[in-house]
C-alpha cells in the first residue's frame, strides 16, 4: 500500500504527457481548407501533398499551417490615375482561390500571408495600368465590363506561376471628382436629350411621308377613275339603274322606252 503513490505518480506523469502528445498531434482540417505540413526537423514546408478536410495526425514536433482553399473574396479602394492624368478611385472586388495541389509551393515562397504579399501589388500594378488607358467619361459610364475583363486578364498575366488563381475582377463604384462627376453627367443628360429629339424628327418625317403616300395613291385612284368614265358609261349605268327599280316589286315607276340621248323615258306612277 506504502508504494501505490510511488508507482501511481510516474503512471500519472506519462498519462498527462501522452495526452499532451496526442492533443498535439491531433489536427482537424474544416470544410473549405487546406493543411500542409511544417517539419521542425527538416526542410520547413513540405510540398509534396496537401492535406484535405477531416481528422489528420502529424508528429508533435510538427505543424500543420491550415489555410482555405475555396473560393474567397477581397475587397479594396484604389486611387489611380485616368489617361489625362485625373486621379479617379475605384472600389474594386476580387474573387480568387490557391491552386490546392501548389498549396505547399505558394506558402513557402509567399509566405502565409499571401494575400498581401503576392495578391495586392498584383491587382494594384493591374489597376493602375488598365485605368490609365481610359478617360474619365469611360470610366464613369460605358467601359466598365471591359475595364473589369483587361484588370483580370492583367492580373492573371501577373500571378502566372505564382500558384494562385485570380476568377474574376468586380469594379464596383469609379468615383470621380463632384465638378468632372456633374459635367459628365450634364453632357450625357444633353445626348439624351438630343437623341429624343432625333428620335422624335425621325418619326415625324416617316409619318409625313406615309400621309404623303396615301394621297397621292387617293389622287391617282380618282384620276384613273374619271378617265374611265365617259358618257356611253354613264349613259349605261343610268339605264341599269332605272331599269332595276322599276323591275322592283314596290316600284310604281313605268318605264316606256327612251330618248334620243338613250336615257329612260319615264311615264310615271301607276
Amino acid at each position: 500500500m506504502e508504494k501505490l503513490p510511488k508507482i501511481g505518480l510516474p503512471i500519472i506523469f506519462i498519462l498527462v504527457v501522452l495526452i499532451i502528445l496526442i492533443s498535439k498531434s491531433a489536427v482537424t482540417i474544416g470544410p473549405g481548407e487546406g493543411g500542409v505540413i511544417f517539419e521542425r526537423f527538416g526542410d520547413g514546408i513540405n510540398t509534396d501533398k496537401t492535406y484535405g478536410e477531416g481528422f489528420h495526425i502529424v508528429a508533435p514536433w510538427n505543424e500543420m499551417i491550415i489555410r482555405k482553399v475555396r473560393q474567397q473574396s477581397v475587397s479594396d479602394n484604389m486611387n489611380v490615375l485616368s489617361v489625362n492624368g485625373l486621379e479617379v478611385k475605384v472600389n474594386g472586388t476580387i474573387w480568387y482561390e490557391p491552386e490546392y495541389s501548389n498549396l505547399g509551393k505558394l506558402i513557402k515562397t509567399k509566405g502565409e500571408d499571401y494575400e498581401h504579399e503576392l495578391l495586392d501589388p498584383a491587382i494594384n500594378a493591374a489597376a493602375r495600368s488598365v485605368v490609365g488607358r481610359y478617360t474619365p467619361e469611360q470610366l464613369y459610364s460605358s467601359k466598365r465590363d471591359v475595364i473589369e475583363q483587361e484588370i483580370l486578364d492583367e492580373v492573371t498575366k501577373l500571378l502566372a506561376g505564382q500558384y494562385l488563381i485570380v476568377k474574376r475582377v468586380l469594379v464596383e463604384d469609379v468615383q470621380l471628382p463632384p465638378t468632372i462627376k456633374q459635367a459628365i453627367e450634364r453632357k450625357l443628360k444633353q445626348e439624351q436629350e438630343s437623341l429624343e429629339y432625333e428620335f422624335r424628327l425621325v418619326t415625324a418625317q416617316k409619318e409625313a411621308e406615309k400621309q404623303r403616300i396615301e394621297a397621292q395613291g387617293k389622287a391617282d385612284a380618282n384620276k384613273i377613275l374619271s378617265a374611265s368614265l365617259t358618257d356611253k358609261i354613264l349613259q349605261d349605268k343610268g339605264i341599269e339603274a332605272t331599269i332595276k327599280l322599276a323591275e322592283s316589286p314596290n316600284s310604281k315607276v313605268v318605264v316606256i322606252g327612251s330618248g334620243d340621248s338613250g336615257m329612260p323615258i319615264i311615264l310615271g306612277n301607276q
